[in-house]
């Protein structure tokens, strides 16, 4: 099913509502933390959401997935035809119905879409970042690009549009691309012990070079003072971007801003897991239990009615 389908079908497509349930069955199984912040979602919204979030982690997995050896620039190139049929109204494959659909009922530009694919080109061909400014453009192609497709999904409350102190209109794209970006961050610290086994480090090299810390000792999981040092400026990193998204979310909708906040908070608190797991990335999986998103829960909901 996350494979680059072929451009012709043997049997019919599937109906909308089999589509929509095939996104919300892959969202549910591969993004558990992020599924339970749609659930908080109107029912228009919360689908919308898992088709986008289906079409962007085929578009992962043609470069990390288990046929990724196969992929080339040839193969993206014809990932970015298919995608411009489906913006044409024209699915390839039974789960861009529900694609199809969410482009009817939420319109968005292509352009994100297409920043995504050149985010997996970028991972055919590197497997480090010199500099901080080299993996933030990473980092929008891949996560920052799905902020401003749900910004189109979760909407803008009109009446707070402008700024009465500044009298100019309010750009929520900013804040959607800094929640993306908080996010990969979180996943890149996340993932680091994980990366380094396929041979790839994400933490910028400068990074590395200015707590003392080798590309070597990266690669054997040395976790030292100069290991913890440098996590901790990475956590730091990353919840600053987590800052500067909280400050967009009093402007979305208002049936928007309780899932927002759920997802953020629930995301952030992997940084720290990260934390209680003494950064060790490398042989502990850094994830919130259960019982720690449902407390999560009533915070958001207050945050959400007052903020």
């Amino acid at each position: 099913m996350l494979q680059l389908p072929k451009p012709t079908h043997k049997t019919p497509l599937v109906s909308l509502e089999e589509s929509y349930e095939r996104c919300r069955q892959v969202t549910e199984e591969y993004a558990k933390t992020f599924y339970l912040g749609t659930l908080l979602m109107s029912e228009q919204k919360r689908r919308a959401i898992w088709a986008i979030y289906v079409w962007c982690r085929r578009t992962d997995e043609l470069v990390d997935g288990p046929q990724a050896q196969f992929t080339t620039e040839a193969t993206l190139d014809a990932w970015e035809q298919n995608l411009e049929s489906i913006f044409a109204g024209h699915p390839i494959d039974d789960v861009d119905i529900a694609l199809v659909d969410t482009l009817q009922r939420f319109p968005m530009d292509i352009q994100p879409f297409r920043d995504m694919i050149e985010g997996q080109r970028m991972d055919l061909y590197r497997n480090r970042y010199q500099t901080f400014e080299e993996l933030n453009l990473y980092c929008y192609r891949v996560a920052g690009t799905v902020g401003l497709m749900s910004c189109a999904v979760m909407g803008i409350d009109e009446l707070g549009r402008t700024a009465p102190w500044s009298g100019q209109p309010y750009d929520p794209q900013a804040q959607a691309i800094a929640l993306g970006v908080a996010n990969q961050l979180t996943n890149i610290l996340r993932d680091v012990g994980e990366d380094a086994r396929r041979g790839r480090i994400y933490l910028p090299l400068d990074d590395l070079a200015l707590f003392d810390y080798t590309e070597d000792d990266l690669m054997n999981g040395v976790i030292d003072d100069r290991w913890r040092a440098l996590m901790k400026f990475q956590i730091q990193r990353a919840r600053k971007y987590f800052t500067e998204a909280e400050q967009g979310i009093s402007h979305l909708s208002r049936d928007a801003r309780f899932p927002v906040w759920a997802a953020l908070m629930l995301y952030r608190q992997i940084l720290d897991a990260v934390e209680r797991n003494q950064y060790d990335v490398f042989s502990k999986r850094a994830y919130v239990s259960t019982g720690r998103k449902f407390l999560l829960l009533p915070l958001a909901r207050l945050r959400a009615e007052v903020l």
